[in-house]
């Protein structure tokens, strides 16, 4: 479906784009450096499919409604912001000699796994920017562009979810050392709740282009 000459340039673009430090790969750091490699890679999978449901939103047209109705992009937005907050406060209070969470249990990671999948989805810059990107790599003689764009959609996201895993396995090795550190723990917790509560800000803030 898709032409093999456009492929390289999509896939390097796509890498050169996801190994760029943003959100979803700050999470993942945070993440793996407080409690491990596995829910590094948990919360790489939930960004996943939080990035697999934007390319479906892409994919069946809703996206640009974000860009046409203004009160359902800031809904969205600001949805997004207060939950990104809400993370950030959570792991401020959290005890001073843990990090996010005493212990990894299968609910913790569960709610790591939604918590990546949530802080995606609500967040319309995500569907904004595949609804830029990944049609300029379609065409109409090679199918139905929906397909095409799901295609798109899913390689981009191997791509990211690839770099994501690794930034959680070489976290998790400095986390291990951290975990040792009771003063280290109590600066990784406020650096963590600072993260989450500077991304929720600066999302609240961000205008519409």
């Amino acid at each position: 479906m898709l032409p093999l000459s456009i492929l390289p340039l999509f896939l390097a673009a796509s890498w050169t784009i996801n190994i760029a430090p943003g959100p979803d790969m700050l999470y993942v750091l945070t993440r793996s450096a407080g409690m491990g490699r596995l829910a590094g890679i948990v919360s790489a999978l939930g960004i996943a499919v939080g990035c697999l449901i934007q390319t479906g939103i892409v994919a069946l047209g809703l996206a640009s409604l974000l860009t046409a109705v203004p009160l359902v992009y800031d809904f969205i937005k600001y949805a997004g912001a207060a939950y990104l907050i809400y993370l950030g406060l959570r792991t401020l209070l959290t005890s001073r000699h843990t990090l996010i969470t005493p212990t990894v249990k299968p609910a913790s990671l569960w709610r790591i796994f939604l918590q990546g999948v949530i802080t995606n989805v609500l967040n319309p810059k995500v569907a904004l920017f595949f609804l830029a990107f990944l049609p300029q790599f379609t065409d109409p003689a090679r199918g139905p562009i929906p397909l095409q764009l799901i295609l798109l959609g899913t390689l981009f996201n191997i791509s990211g979810t690839l770099i994501n895993s690794v930034v959680a396995l070489l976290a998790s090795t400095f986390g291990s050392w951290l975990k040792r550190n009771a003063r280290a723990t109590t600066l990784l917790n406020w650096l963590s709740g600072g993260i989450f509560i500077g991304l929720g800000v600066r999302l609240a803030l961000l205008k519409r282009q």
